[in-house]
């Protein structure tokens, strides 16, 4: 690597570190547990304010079950499964099942989550907040969005946008049945953008000449 691309990796690291702990689903307190390192340590080397050695990195890509080489960005791009592998499904102490659909690191990526059924009304979600942007789309059931002050119950087809800044949570708002909702979260704070057609301008239809 030339000395541009070697410093142009070493920044990524940070951001590419964060995007395979949230794919994840673990936070830095449970990384921090798991690791030894602390969760002030492990955010400053994500936003990029700190550098990390070989040795936490090495550590790191270990506990995410990532390579050298995806945290580089020098690993060959993977094409997306046709289906998700059973193995990939990841459960939680909540219960909260998720479905990674995306295979990679960095980007934007993808999950699906599913929130089992309740049987009594829920707390208010409990609130994080972290760099990035989030693109939710709930497929069945109701779910309660927590969205700092806000409190959002979205149901099928429902569809939120937020900067994940912004302090969210979310809890099941149906009793008696599960939720299952899409989750596509861009790690570096990228949007999505939608594409459509133009609208037909004046004159444009088909008497036009």
């Amino acid at each position: 690597m030339a000395g541009d691309d070697v410093a142009d990796a070493l920044a990524a690291i940070g951001p590419r570190l964060r995007a395979a702990r949230e794919h994840r689903g673990a936070t830095l307190t449970g990384v921090g547990c798991a690791t030894g390192i602390s969760p002030s340590t492990l955010s400053r080397i994500e936003t990029g304010r700190r550098k990390p050695t070989l040795e936490v990195v090495l550590q790191l890509a270990k506990e995410y079950g990532v390579s050298l080489d995806e945290l580089a960005g020098t690993a060959p791009a993977a094409a997306p499964a046709a289906e998700p592998r059973p193995s990939a499904v990841r459960r939680f102490g909540d219960e909260k099942t998720v479905l990674p659909l995306t295979p990679y690191v960095g980007g934007l990526h993808a999950h699906k989550h599913v929130l089992p059924a309740v049987q009594e009304p829920p707390a208010r979600p409990r609130q994080v907040s972290h760099d990035g942007w989030e693109w939710l789309c709930v497929l069945y059931g109701r779910l309660w969005l927590a969205l700092g002050d806000q409190d959002l119950v979205l149901s099928s087809g429902d569809v939120a946008e937020f900067d994940t800044r912004t302090p969210h949570g979310v809890a099941n708002a149906g009793l008696g049945g599960p939720v299952e909702y899409l989750i596509m979260f861009g790690p570096q704070g990228e949007r999505l953008r939608p594409r459509t057609p133009p609208a037909p301008g004046p004159g444009s239809g088909s008497g036009a000449r």
